[in-house]
């Protein structure tokens, strides 16, 4: 049985020791997840779909951690599989350009293609929705704006203060840099926030906009506004299963199973699903079973 030690290298990188999926189909697979609320959730959805479609069992590492972590877990065998978003896997781990108007298939191609050849590792087919990034103001606020231009032209005028995490600064290619050399915003300040701060400043009037995720139910539960990105200058971000190639050959019907998943998470559901954890305070294993109950996916 596969088991996952986990220890702090002295310069803080988060180490995680274990023989992930170098057993055989009796090991159970091991599914990771980012430590904040979808990513709780999408473990549970792969890993209860994948138990009673198979033979296979399943482990959860879910909040393991964010992409930094994830991806060498995923490429050293610490854990299998998880779902990742194309334009993360495509900026952040493959460090390629993005072009504007970039298609889901186009970037999902890239990254299937990059993650072989670098990580052994694949792309299976989209999970249906995508959390990508959208630029969002307090309904309160007095602003009426339905597109990144109209925000940018506000903010010439305005004084408008932008606050976002402090990884959002540092990001090549889809970051703050970027974006204000893409619109021609003209911000009077700029605010790092922790992103369970971040919605709250905005609401509060602390700062006026925010990069928000577009399933991040906070967008109404703080009553938020959102626009359209008319640009396009941030890539997709399309949810997919990431799993390593040698899982797929060690698992034979591992990926014809998940392929039952493709395309039956719409963006509403996955909103749906995150506001009961964030504002019902319901567990995530139990959201994933409903989920998969309600869909005829799995039997009650």
């Amino acid at each position: 049985m596969k088991k996952i030690a986990f220890g702090i290298l002295l310069a803080g990188t988060t180490v995680i020791a274990g023989c992930g999926s170098g057993g055989d189909a009796s090991d159970p697979l091991v599914i990771g997840g980012k430590p904040w609320t979808e990513q709780y959730i999408l473990p549970h959805i792969l890993g209860q779909y994948i138990e009673a479609n198979s033979e296979y069992t399943v482990e959860y590492e879910d909040g393991l951690g964010e992409v930094s972590i994830l991806t060498p877990a995923l490429e050293q065998g610490d854990i299998d599989m998880y779902v990742e978003y194309t334009g993360t896997g495509l900026k952040d781990v493959l460090k390629e350009e993005s072009v504007p108007g970039q298609s889901s298939e186009e970037v999902l191609e890239i990254v299937r293609a990059g993650y072989e050849e670098e990580l052994g590792a694949t792309w299976l087919e989209p999970l249906g929705f995508e959390n990508g990034y959208t630029l969002a103001y307090s309904k309160d606020s007095g602003y009426e704006a339905e597109t990144y231009s109209d925000l940018a032209e506000i903010s010439q005028s305005e004084g408008m203060r932008f606050g976002a995490p402090h990884p959002f600064y540092e990001r090549q290619g889809d970051g703050y840099d970027d974006l204000v050399a893409t619109y021609p915003f003209e911000f009077s300040a700029t605010e790092s926030f922790d992103p369970a701060i971040m919605y709250e400043a905005v609401q509060s009037g602390e700062v006026d906009v925010i990069p928000a995720f577009t399933t991040d139910s906070r967008i109404g539960l703080f009553d938020l506004e959102t626009t359209e990105d008319d640009l396009s200058f941030f890539p997709k971000y399309d949810a997919v299963p990431v799993v390593r190639m040698e899982t797929l050959e060690e698992y034979p019907e591992l990926e014809e199973v998940l392929s039952g998943l493709a395309g039956q998470i719409s963006e509403e559901e996955m909103l749906a699903m995150n506001s009961r954890i964030d504002v019902d305070q319901e567990a995530a294993s139990d959201v994933a079973r409903e989920f998969l109950i309600e869909k005829g996916l799995i039997e009650e």
